[in-house]
């Protein structure tokens, strides 16, 4: 297994990034976290899960280790490949996902494209001894009002790293700063998360 990929970032695309390692280029898909962390250019150690299939070897990056650790748990429910996998961490935290399983929160859960209300009833009863309970409080909500503004540059690059353009990235910015009203800013991810959910919204 591949734990960690750490090497300059030589491109950064919608879904994934080139990372330089000693001259090679490997090619990890990742979160909306990773990426709105990443930087064309600068240093970066990314926590990594390499999938084997017949015909591929995929390396799949994350924000941290808990992030990948959960991404590797939830492949473990029939149904889950590592493709909706990593589309659960896009759309939910970890602790927002253990969460939701460990309340039996199908709504929440059915917020992922690709999961249905029985196959969200069907991770439940899966996962729910499994991933546990959520560890203290990460973030995953918008309940932390926001004082200083450099979290705009990067969720803003986190965006049009995911295909978004700058337009539409500034628009969904500027929403996610009028709900908050000064104090310590949420973590970036979860202002991602955020800033996606309204551009997701029809």
């Amino acid at each position: 297994m591949i734990a960690f990929v750490s090497g300059r970032v030589a491109a950064a695309g919608p879904d994934g990034a080139v990372i330089d390692v000693h001259g090679v280029g490997l090619s990890v898909q990742c979160t909306p976290a990773t990426l709105a962390g990443l930087r064309v250019g600068e240093q970066a150690r990314v926590p990594t899960s390499l999938v084997v299939r017949e015909d591929s070897l995929t390396l799949f990056g994350f924000a941290d280790d808990d992030e990948r650790t959960v991404f590797e748990l939830l492949q473990t429910a029939s149904g889950v490949g590592p493709r909706l996998a990593l589309a659960m961490l896009a759309v939910h935290s970890p602790n927002a996902l253990r969460r939701a399983v460990s309340t039996e929160d199908v709504t929440a859960l059915t917020k992922v494209p690709g999961i249905g209300k029985k196959g969200a009833q069907r991770i439940v009863l899966e996962l729910r001894d499994r991933l546990g309970g959520p560890a203290g409080d990460d973030g995953g909500d918008l309940r932390a009002p926001a004082r200083a503004e450099p979290w705009r540059d990067q969720v803003q690059m986190g965006l049009v790293n995911l295909g978004w353009s700058a337009r539409d990235a500034d628009a969904a910015v500027d929403a996610v700063a009028a709900e908050l009203d000064g104090g310590e800013a949420p973590p970036v991810a979860a202002l991602l998360r955020s800033a996606l959910k309204k551009l997701s919204k029809p």
